[in-house]
């Protein structure tokens, strides 16, 4: 019997029908040829690691029927450059996008309130982050690694930044903390040397 795995593991582009609804976890786990993928608007959630290390994977778009996108999602999709995330979700699990070393540019939908732990972790070309009003909590080593990033306006709605948050995000150079925030967590801005 041939998994799902082996079906999609030399494909290089993938279209989904419309009849799915989610895309389970691990779905497309370590699809090395895989370089893009489209998702129909009947899809509401990205499974746990379903795409992880999927390391061709360049483009994919994220549809306004989405609302929740699992732990470790892209973990390690290395050529994806970008991606646009709609309002329509709510939760990003921690991790989704750890090591996307390509990754230049991400959003954060205005419909969730918090950044979850090592989010952009090692997201080393991501130069510039938007932090909507929504945001409550910047978790733990969210950001860290991210060296080029070189911007960031913090809102007055966070209250906490987690541990090493933005460690050694060495090209930071312009940084504003609200009043809003309570609690600066251990390393947080630790190697910040810019």
């Amino acid at each position: 019997k041939t998994s799902t795995h082996e079906l999609v593991a030399g494909c290089k582009n993938t279209i989904i029908p419309n009849s799915v609804t989610s895309i389970g976890v691990w779905a497309f786990h370590g699809c090395k040829g895989l370089s893009s993928i489209s998702i129909p608007n009947s899809v509401t959630i990205i499974g746990d690691y379903a795409f992880y290390k999927c390391t061709e994977l360049a483009s994919i778009n994220i549809p306004n029927s989405m609302e929740s996108i699992g732990n470790s999602a892209f973990e390690g999709c290395k050529a994806l450059t970008s991606i646009e995330i709609p309002n329509s979700v709510t939760s990003i699990g921690s991790c989704a996008f750890e090591n996307c070393e390509s990754l230049t540019s991400a959003n954060i939908p205005n419909s969730m309130t918090s950044i979850e732990r090592n989010m952009f972790e090692g997201c080393t070309k991501l130069t510039a982050m938007e932090i909507p009003q929504s945001i409550k909590t910047i978790g733990e080593s969210a950001f860290e690694g991210c060296e080029s990033l070189w911007s960031i306006i913090i809102p007055n709605s966070v209250k906490e930044i987690g541990r090493d948050a933005f460690e050694k995000c060495t090209g930071l150079a312009y940084l504003e903390i609200p009043n809003s925030v309570t609690s600066i967590g251990d390393g947080a801005f630790q190697g910040c040397k810019g």
